[in-house]
């Protein structure tokens, strides 16, 4: 075993242990040139092995030199899984690859046991998780925790499958209705690089459009991954995808699935059995054979947000493999986030859009009706709260046939500050942070506004758009619950999905169907209308990603329901003066995502410059700080408390905010990964969370 570190993983004696008494007749040392018996001997050919063992520790991320025995010669290929001795324990690890020589000055140790033949991590799949734990300055053994699931002895000595014949090509004339559609799909077919950020069509069957791009890729012989939110988006799709290019040539990889079966069906993808690998968050490390199209579908989704270290997000690692192997991405969604549109803004990605005329025809008709309803007379609607053209909608879908989707935010947001006369989230003017009252009192007097990045008070505070001084708290709004809209809609189903139960599509037939955000079922024929409740809920929020989150959610919401010629109409509960309501009308998320980003620059907010987030005990925060070399734009904001705050004023954890010009972001992930591994190589007790890129500013 060969390592630069003098010290052992664990404490290990300083002295050994006084030796047993040496029997009556001692053994005789061997003559020179005479063999041992039980001695190993190295392998004839590339006797040194690589190993990554599977310790999370930053400053024993490399790889460690081991003889491989002789008896080991024919199984320890690379890429397998083996079991060596370190630091006084068995450890598993996986091999990198053989050499000749080492390095290292020493006895190299020999390999314990080879746990598997199965090379499970290939050189491109190494190199795709190698590429993330820099990134994210994590460490390579996180990564290949989430690339690789756990091994199943059964699942791996069945039989492997034979490969699924090539499908044939597809019909793709219904992505003659975008532009650009047909020039990304002809690339497709002839393995030519070609990026993109497609905006669907409201109304559109986007697991169809899916399909077929994937098997235009794999009628050409290539591979193709696509990554979907939740299981609701998986199950559409797979049943896409076995249509398009045939049941045998697709797996679908989620996390709920059991260990054998989910070591057996990825074992089909690192064999080559399969073409077309389709899954959530975990399939976005999928070794499929010969990628040529990696698919990412609603990347502004939480969910694609690995929450585990070093917390990886599916459409940055995509981006990453597809730049790796030459291979085309495909970021698509109803909406456009910040990180879509710096793509199409630097040129790396082209815009997939339709034609506003087509957009026009198949987009229904929004209504935006302000934050304070006025309630209709019907008695039936002043109970349920709802504006008389909210109420009106509904009625118009129930008579035509056709059922309604209501959208009620959830409950649990965090209430910050807003401007009291135009509702404009109050932020720091030091560092742009959102402000919020921390609580307590100084003197007999509340505390001012703080910020929560940098915790520097505000005192004199001045609304950026209109000026007014005063401030008020954004509230959760109240909850529709399905009884309140039973008692407008006497006679009218109402049906719920939600966090309890969530639905994956009702009838078209009239029903109310209560759900809150992400949790709408797909509607038979499309719904008739859909009210957005509670609008000032979702943008009053304390969060970076408010509006652009609250578009998303809307327009995924929007999408279900039946064009504006044919009587699809949308009620959206905000002031029509808003840019993230002028978007919804318009239904243009790109012009809303490139003002998004345009403000961001100006800020100094994700993804125009890049942050980390450090979080643990003010001792362990602070230590790392004093050990972190900053790039040249480097700022630290913070440290602030977390959580509660005790009589004297301090809190049990805080957390500081770094941040960098993006283009010293391969700088910044260097330094926290150097100063964690300092860190651990000082064996420091105390835990601390590290994350790059993180969602949640707040």
């Amino acid at each position: 075993m060969s390592s630069s570190e003098p010290a052992a993983l664990w404490d290990l004696p300083e002295t050994p242990p006084a030796p047993k008494a040496a029997p009556s007749r001692a053994r005789k040392p061997p003559k020179p040139g005479a063999k041992t018996k039980g001695a190993q001997k190295p392998a004839p050919e590339r006797p040194v092995a690589r190993i990554v063992v599977d310790i999370p520790l930053a400053h024993l991320d490399r790889t460690f030199d081991y003889l491989v025995p002789e008896k080991l010669h024919e199984t320890a290929v690379p890429g397998c899984r083996v079991r060596v001795r370190f630091a006084g324990q068995l450890v598993d690890g996986y091999l990198i690859e053989r050499g000749e020589t080492s390095d290292y000055g020493s006895k190299l140790a020999f390999l314990d046991r080879v746990t598997s033949p199965e090379p499970v991590l290939p050189p491109s799949l190494h190199a795709v998780c190698r590429a993330v734990a820099d990134r994210y300055g994590g460490t390579l053994s996180d990564v290949l925790r989430l690339a690789i699931p756990p091994r199943h002895a059964k699942a791996e000595g069945e039989p492997p499958t034979a490969p699924a014949a090539a499908p044939g090509e597809p019909d793709t004339t219904a992505w003659a209705r975008y532009q650009r559609g047909p020039a990304f799909l002809e690339a497709l077919g002839e393995g030519k690089p070609a990026n993109a950020v497609w905006q669907a069509l409201p109304s559109e069957d986007w697991p169809r459009r899916l399909a077929e791009a994937a098997g235009v890729v794999a009628a050409a012989g290539r591979g193709a991954v696509l990554v979907v939110p939740d299981h609701r988006d998986l199950t559409r799709v797979h049943e896409a995808c076995a249509a398009v290019v045939g049941e045998d040539a697709v797996v679908a990889l989620i996390a709920g699935l059991g260990p054998a079966e989910r070591y057996r069906r990825w074992l089909a993808v690192l064999r080559g059995a399969v073409r077309v690998v389709v899954g959530t968050r975990a399939t976005m490390f999928a070794p499929v054979h010969d990628p040529g199209l990696f698919v990412v579908w609603d990347d502004g989704d939480d969910l694609h947000l690995d929450q585990h270290a070093p917390y990886p997000h599916v459409r940055d690692v995509l981006m990453d493999r597809a730049h790796a192997a030459k291979a085309s991405l495909l970021v698509g969604g109803f909406a456009r986030t910040a990180e879509a549109q710096l793509l199409v803004e630097s040129g790396w990605a082209a815009p997939v859009l339709a034609d506003r005329t087509v957009l026009r025809a198949a987009a229904p008709r929004v209504t935006p009706v302000g934050e304070d309803f006025d309630v209709a007379r019907d008695e039936a609607a002043r109970v349920a709260r709802l504006p008389a053209v909210a109420f009106e909608a509904a009625r118009q879908a129930f008579a035509a046939g056709h059922p309604a989707l209501v959208q009620v935010p959830r409950r649990g947001y965090v209430p910050g500050l807003a401007c009291g006369n135009c509702r404009t989230p109050a932020h720091c003017r030091r560092c742009a942070g959102p402000l919020a009252l921390p609580g307590g009192s100084v003197d007999g007097q509340p505390k001012p506004p703080a910020c929560r990045w940098c915790g520097v008070p505000e005192t004199a505070f001045r609304c950026t758009a209109c000026g007014s001084v005063r401030l008020r708290a954004v509230i959760v709004g109240a909850k529709r619950t399905a009884e309140e809209l039973g008692r407008a809609f006497p006679g009218i189903p109402v049906r719920t999905s939600g966090a309890a139960e969530v639905l994956s599509s009702v009838p078209g037939k009239p029903a109310l169907v209560v759900c809150t955000p992400g949790a709408e079922p797909v509607a038979e024929g499309g719904y008739g209308a859909a009210l957005l409740l509670d609008g000032w809920a979702l943008l009053g929020r304390q969060d970076l990603r408010a509006g652009e989150e609250t578009l998303r959610r809307w327009m995924a919401a929007a999408a279900l329901v039946r064009p504006g010629s044919s009587g699809g109409r949308v009620i959206v509960g905000a002031e029509a003066g808003l840019a993230v309501v002028q978007a919804l009308v318009r239904w243009d998320p790109a012009w809303h995502a490139g003002q998004e980003l345009a403000e961001r620059r100006e800020l100094g907010f994700p993804p125009a410059m890049r942050m980390a987030s450090v979080e643990g005990s003010p001792d362990a925060v602070a230590g790392l700080l004093a050990d972190l070399p900053l790039p040249p734009s480097g700022e630290v904001l913070g440290p602030v408390p977390l959580g509660e705050i005790d009589d004297e004023g301090n809190a049990s954890r805080e957390r500081a905010l770094v941040r960098v010009a993006r283009s010293e972001g391969k700088a910044l992930s260097s330094a926290i990964h150097a100063a964690a591994a300092r860190r651990d190589a000082k064996k420091a007790t105390e835990p601390i969370r590290i994350q790059l890129d993180p969602l949640d500013l707040i």
